[in-house]
């Protein structure tokens, strides 16, 4: 058993969460970096592609994600989604219109412009994640503890199967 003693002088380099922090400091850098071309922040490019991938989901207008639903998907804060996402519009990438069936809802598409730049946006972000993830000796292993520690319990067990058996 190892003693609480044991793991303080082991120090921080040994230490999960500072290794986690260390980490995610320097993916969100790359992926910074990969969106600048295109004048996008990260969380505007998170809040964009769920918009448009809420959106396409979307089987009318009635069913268009509202701004808390944008806010979930991404796990986000919802005054902050309301900001980003009155910023995306003002550049003509996002609609929000109100639901007529009830007005303190606001109902979100892409434009076409905001489609085009979403689409070419996630392909930039999945080549930064391809390189950045390079280093990973088993990306399977790696996409499930992600999945793990992201607490996804619910409905990504056929996700993570899938893409297991893909990688293998």
């Amino acid at each position: 058993m190892t003693s609480q003693a044991d793991s303080a002088s082991s120090g921080p380099h040994d230490s999960p969460g500072f290794l986690l922090w260390r980490t995610t400091l320097r993916w969100q850098r790359s992926i910074t970096a990969a969106l600048r071309p295109l004048e996008l922040t990260h969380v505007q490019f998170v809040l964009l592609a769920a918009v448009w991938w809420l959106s396409e989901q979307a089987n009318s207008s009635e069913r268009l994600p509202s701004q808390r639903q944008v806010a979930e998907h991404a796990a986000a804060d919802v005054m902050m989604t309301s900001q980003v996402l009155r910023a995306l519009e003002s550049r003509g990438l996002v609609a929000r219109t109100l639901d007529p069936a009830d007005a303190r809802v606001k109902r979100l598409t892409v434009t076409a412009g905001g489609r085009r730049l979403a689409e070419q946006a996630i392909s930039v972000v999945d080549a930064a994640d391809a390189e950045f993830f390079t280093r990973a000796r088993d990306p399977a292993q790696l996409l499930d503890v992600l999945h793990q520690l992201a607490d996804e319990s619910h409905g990504s067990g056929t996700r993570r199967t899938t893409r297991a058996s893909e990688a293998s």
